[in-house]
């Protein structure tokens, strides 16, 4: 299977988890998945995959898919929750990045075969960490303020358009700060220009495509309400 067919295959399973554990456990299942989903993002974005003929980083699915669940924050429940979702997605990544810190620096018994993989790994996170928390809390909170902001000038119609238009702007924000902090001077230029027009185009187009799931997790909402 291409790697572009198991792109759009991993967006559909993955917007499709999120709205699951919205109409299973609410609100609370959107914070599971913010708070898992900034972890997996910053260990996938370390893997670069060829797809459409550029070079890409992997996380890119996992993390626009987390302006999708604090945009189902914001669409139900309003900013307080969709902020507090942010909040608890930086405490987790900090934490987990604490917890394999300490993992790494344990001595290997003779009969490990992981601890190589593991530095490969965390001890690079680091500085992914760093850029990928500075790059999520300016573009999380922009993305916030900006879905209400179009929210207020439609008077609440029209949610495809400030799903898109807070994402994609947020997106913007957000890949310019990661992929200069966390890849400038890793990579080669040809290499780190390619990163950064696709981890935009990538996320752009995964916004576009998570609008009908916007709807049906709104849908979902209002269908648990009259239940109740």
């Amino acid at each position: 299977m291409s790697n572009e067919i198991l792109w759009f295959i991993f967006i559909a399973v993955d917007l499709s988890l999120s709205v699951v554990a919205f109409f299973i456990w609410g609100k609370y299942g959107v914070y599971v998945m913010v708070a898992t989903g900034t972890i997996i993002c910053n260990l996938q974005v370390m893997k670069t995959v060829k797809m459409f003929g550029l070079v890409a980083t992997l996380g890119n699915v996992v993390y626009a898919s987390i302006f999708f669940n604090t945009d189902i924050l914001s669409e139900v429940y309003g900013k307080k929750e969709a902020r507090k979702a942010v909040w608890m997605g930086f405490y987790a990544l900090v934490a987990a990045t604490v917890a394999m810190q300490f993992a790494v620096r344990f001595k290997p018994d003779t009969s490990d075969i992981i601890q190589s993989h593991l530095e490969a790994i965390f001890n690079f996170m680091p500085r992914v960490v760093f850029a990928s928390l500075t790059a999520y809390l300016v573009s999380q909170h922009h993305d916030i303020w900006a879905f209400h902001l179009w929210k207020k000038v439609t008077q609440g119609r029209w949610l495809w358009l400030r799903n898109n238009l807070s994402t994609m702007v947020s997106q913007l924000i957000d890949t310019s700060v990661f992929t200069f902090l966390a890849f400038w001077g890793v990579f080669s230029s040809s290499v780190f220009w390619q990163i950064f027009i696709t981890t935009y185009l990538f996320k752009w187009i995964i916004a576009a495509l998570d609008t009908p799931f916007l709807y049906l997790a709104r849908w979902v909402y209002h269908r648990r309400e009259k239940t109740d």
